[in-house]
């Protein structure tokens, strides 16, 4: 029993895992994934989205005035959320651009797209977070329709922020509440809206501002903080697992690796003022 004790602790309160440089020069990197073995992310401060193919680092596109903060596989091109513009970039595999979505079906207009997750019809779940402050509640998911179509599933969250699919329920960060809620998913439906965490109550030291969200190869949800250089891992029931630290003030999102050993980092060096130079790290996380 004082093994297993003594194994757990070192567990909660291991250090920093060994980290590898793979970007130097990100201006504020964001929403990262792997595609075809891939890595692919997005730069608000630098308009741009690029790659890594394990040994070269190249930008697949410009956009300016974008602010693009995720991208994500939709078909056969690649959606791209624009914070700054209020729309989704739709591009190529090539980097070109093949349209843009303003707009849900009612008309309404996106105020700062932020994330995006799979969604069981080859579409995408999206988050809209609304101005970034912390006075208005009006952040929202959308369903992004493989063919462009987007419609409102819920609103009124407090800065939508993180999503990710886990079974059968859908989770949402809110970064100025400080937690974490999720839903229930049927089809393109959301329902049964429920407080998943606070990220105070699963790591007082993390900072209270979840930006990016994962559903972790290990069947657990890794949470990305804004406030800190770490990520919260807590079980399908909301326990807290582990904390992973990273050399850096802030880490707003992560991707893993195709065999699942490793996290892909994005982390933000310069905090003050844009570009908001930070890195892409990977970190082995077994």
């Amino acid at each position: 029993m004082r093994i297993a004790c003594i194994a757990a602790f070192l567990l909660l309160a291991a250090p920093a895992n060994a980290e590898t440089v793979i970007a130097t020069d990100a201006g504020f990197p964001e929403g990262p994934v792997v595609i075809d073995d891939v890595l692919h992310w997005a730069e608000y401060g630098s308009n741009r989205i690029r790659t890594w193919d394990g040994e070269t680092v190249a930008t697949l596109a410009d956009l300016p005035g974008c602010g693009p903060s995720a991208v994500a596989p939709l078909g056969d091109d690649l959606a791209v959320t624009c914070y700054d513009d209020g729309t989704v970039a739709r591009i190529g595999r090539d980097g070109a651009e093949v349209a843009r979505y303003d707009s849900d079906t009612d008309g309404n207009a996106l105020i700062g797209p932020n994330d995006f997750t799979p969604a069981a019809d080859g579409g995408l779940w999206m988050t809209t977070s609304g101005p970034w402050e912390s006075a208005p509640i009006v952040g929202a998911v959308y369903h992004l329709a493989p063919d462009g179509t987007l419609t409102l599933a819920a609103d009124d969250l407090h800065y939508a922020n993180g999503i990710a699919r886990l079974g059968e329920r859908l989770y949402v960060n809110e970064s100025e509440a400080g937690r974490v809620i999720s839903f229930a998913v049927d089809g393109t439906t959301l329902s049964d809206r429920r407080l998943f965490a606070r990220i105070a109550d699963l790591d007082p030291d993390a900072g209270a501002y979840p930006d990016g969200l994962k559903a972790g190869p290990d069947g657990n949800l890794w949470i990305a903080s804004f406030a800190t250089g770490t990520l919260v891992v807590a079980d399908p029931d909301g326990g807290h697992l582990r904390t992973v630290t990273v050399d850096a003030p802030t880490a707003p999102n992560l991707a893993f690796s195709a065999d699942g050993m490793t996290a892909y980092v994005a982390v933000v060096d310069e905090t003050a003022e844009a570009p908001y130079t930070g890195r892409m790290i990977s970190v082995p996380i077994n």
